[in-house]
């Protein structure tokens, strides 16, 4: 049922980011992860800007995973995420920010081009940036192009991830979002950086978004397969 009251709204998003900050932390310490491919991680972080890629479904854990691995390599890297300008991500929105994240909002239907630019002008200074490939809509595990826009016109390679739970839970969303649940084991899967030349377009753009799209979803297929499934 929709809260229809402002200030039930307000009291809403004051309260439900550091909560969830709080619940998430803790439910993803608790899980088991075996990282495959970390080199990749660490060849980015001592070679930045880098482009941080993966599926909608992976999100939550994604984003406290690299946090995490990142926060152990190299703590200083600066960090900016393009997140969803709709309503529906004020929670997620909240949370990134108590992470110390830089946040662009913006999503292909509302403010995706200023988004974008302004993600080339802060990665073209150095920051690191985190796109969800396929998306705030879909569909899921179809690449948009912006993640290779952007690697296009700042030289950051594009660093794609994907990972598995052998415990979660599914939600029912377009994407099936997973959440792991306490004490899962979860295999984590870094691919190799992907470079986009500069100044890609037509025929070159989609060659790239295809090459972007193909990695993601075999690392996909390999992070589920290790616990007997091809997929979620």
């Amino acid at each position: 049922m929709a809260i229809k009251s402002p200030l039930l709204q307000a009291l809403l998003r004051r309260l439900a980011p550091p909560l969830y900050h709080g619940l998430s932390r803790a439910l993803f310490a608790s899980c088991r992860v075996r990282t495959v491919g970390r080199e990749h991680l660490e060849q980015c972080l001592a070679a930045p800007p880098f482009i941080s890629a993966c599926w909608h479904y992976a999100v939550f854990f994604h984003l406290y995973q690299v946090k995490r691995q990142q926060q152990q390599i190299a703590p200083a890297a600066r960090w900016i995420l393009m997140v969803s300008a709709s309503d529906d991500a004020e929670l997620l929105s909240g949370a990134l920010k108590m992470m110390n994240a830089e946040l662009v909002r913006g999503s292909r239907s509302r403010g995706g081009v200023a988004a974008l630019k302004e993600m080339i002008g802060k990665v073209g200074a150095g920051a690191n940036a985190g796109i969800i490939a396929d998306g705030s809509q879909g569909p899921a595990k179809i690449a948009q192009a912006g993640a290779v826009l952007l690697a296009s016109r700042t030289g950051a390679p594009i660093l794609p991830s994907a990972w598995a739970a052998d415990r979660c839970w599914i939600l029912r969303s377009w994407d099936r979002t997973v959440i792991p649940k306490p004490g899962a084991r979860i295999a984590y899967h870094y691919g190799e950086p992907l470079p986009v030349p500069p100044g890609v377009k037509g025929d070159r753009l989609e060659e790239y978004r295809r090459q972007l799209e193909q990695r993601l979803n075999d690392l996909y297929r390999t992070a589920w397969q290790t616990y007997g499934q091809n997929g979620h």
